[in-house]
């Protein structure tokens, strides 16, 4: 029986009998994926829907809807295939440790974030291993260091004071585009160099704006695909770097140093690898970039959701943020100082807390190099398979109910004492990362915010005109959907 059998599949055409394997194998793998919790073993449980296809159809309606409704099934421990690839989730403090403790041999940042090469540009950040990559984090540090940070809190005050002078004495805007502009120009100042500022801003700024709309969903997936968006951000770079190089060349010809970020680049020299050589003209543009693109968007958008929340409802964080300003003004007089910037701790917890409610970016994530386990708040234990893209959620996490009380309301007292509900579990607030690549330059948005809306306070009532916003989901990097608001000038 068996040889006629074979015997009459040899009889058939070969069209026929390539067709009816390739039938057979689809539904051998198509049987493989829809059954995979029966054999996961303790690996987290996994849910696609289509096999293939599903994972990615529920990705692309946003992260954010994909994890509400698999956290509602599963946990805070879950995997979701996508194509040819897993991305297990890991959301809260209890799940999280891992994630953010282990060192780049164990969960690397290389392969999951290497779609930035094309902006960033070659021999920084995700083009280098990760000995060099922390020889140029330590750069970045040194430049934003305290003794730093100081001396760049008056151009931040100079910047938002003029900017604000062109204002009437009444009307409305859209804060998240006033800010958008604002803070390209305080980081044009501190962090690109008086040169940009002063003779090439508009245009440094037009090149930005191409080289940020050029980062797409589908970037991250083909980052080098020849679209029209890629093509615009391929020549923002390339003129972005030739203009930072000529700046570079001539400060280096002039012997003249100035006190931003560009020259403590310009400064720096690598102390373990490459021989202890200086950071080359073409290390000292990427990693200028790479920290602008960092901070631009975190900074003009907590700035956004900082004000909406603050003057929302009866306004009565708005009022508490005012009487902090009068006091300080009382006590030191009206300039705005780094030491005054730190004692700011009303304005600082509604900064923290717009920042819990709505960080700008839904995902961090890392590639697993190696198998780890992984146990819930209710005692449930996973171990993560190697190969995994392994993801945590700012914007998840920081509304679990169990973390923070109230998760979904505006309390920016939930900071101090004796709540502190921050600090009731390592990692319970990940607004600016943590662990080993926690963000370097949270101090520096901290001054930044705290110095903008220091000015406002000082000179401006506001009030929605709109609704209050929701987040725009669509976005790579999540701001509030547009909403106008109504200023008044007057004196604090």
């Amino acid at each position: 029986m068996v040889a006629t059998s074979v015997a009459n599949l040899a009889a058939l055409p070969l069209p026929t009998l390539i067709g009816g394997i390739l039938v057979v194998a689809l539904a051998a793998a198509v049987f493989v994926r829809a059954t995979a919790n029966l054999r996961r073993g303790n690996s987290p449980p996994v849910e696609e829907g289509v096999p293939f296809v599903g994972g990615l159809l529920k990705f692309s309606k946003g992260p954010w809807h994909l994890m509400k409704s698999m956290h509602s099934k599963y946990g805070e421990v879950f995997t979701v295939p996508l194509a040819h690839k897993r991305m297990t989730f890991l959301l809260g403090p209890h799940a999280s440790p891992h994630f953010f403790n282990a060192t780049d041999e164990r969960m690397s940042q290389t392969e999951v974030y290497s779609f930035n090469v094309p902006t960033f540009g070659e021999g920084v950040v995700f083009d280098v291993d990760q000995r060099v990559r922390s020889e140029q984090f330590r750069f970045v540090a040194d430049a934003l260091r305290s003794s730093k940070l100081k001396t760049y809190v008056p151009a931040f005050r100079q910047e938002a004071e003029d900017f604000f002078a062109a204002w009437g004495d009444t009307g409305v805007v859209n804060l998240a585009e006033v800010f958008g502009e604002l803070i390209i120009l305080t980081a044009s100042r501190t962090l690109m160099g008086r040169e940009v500022r002063e003779s090439m801003f508009k245009r440094v700024a037009d090149l930005f704006h191409d080289l940020d709309d050029g980062m797409r969903p589908l970037s991250v997936l083909f980052p080098y695909l020849p679209t029209a968006y890629h093509r615009k951000r391929d020549a923002a770079r390339a003129a972005l770097s030739d203009i930072f190089k000529s700046i570079i060349a001539a400060r280096r010809a002039s012997g003249v140093s100035e006190d931003d970020v560009l020259q403590a680049l310009i400064d720096s020299r690598y102390k373990k690898v490459y021989d202890g050589r200086a950071t080359t003209d073409q290390e000292i543009v990427g990693l200028l970039i790479a920290l602008l693109f960092a901070g631009q968007h975190t900074s003009s958008i907590t700035s956004t959701w900082t004000g909406l929340y603050m003057m929302a409802g009866d306004q009565k964080y708005y009022k508490a943020a005012e009487e902090e300003q009068r006091r300080v003004i009382a006590e030191h007089g009206t300039d705005i100082t780094f030491d005054v910037l730190n004692e700011l701790d009303t304005l600082h917890n509604c900064i923290q807390e717009a920042l819990r409610l709505q960080p700008p970016l839904v995902l961090l994530m890392r590639y697993a190099k190696e198998p780890f386990e992984v146990t819930t708040s209710d005692g449930r234990s996973y171990v993560v398979p190697k190969g995994d893209i392994v993801a945590t959620s700012p914007s998840f996490s920081h509304r679990l109910k169990h973390v923070f009380k109230d998760a979904d309301s505006f309390q920016p007292e939930r900071f101090r004492a004796p709540r502190e509900e921050d600090k009731a579990a390592p990692f319970s607030y990940i607004g600016f990362g943590g662990g080993r690549h926690g963000c370097m330059g949270s101090q520096f948005a901290y001054l930044q915010i705290k110095t903008i809306w220091s000015v406002l306070l000082r000179n401006f009532t506001f009030e929605l005109v709109d609704e209050f916003p929701e987040p725009d989901w669509d976005s790579m990097v999540i701001g509030p959907k547009p909403t106008r608001v109504r200023y008044t000038r007057r004196r604090l």
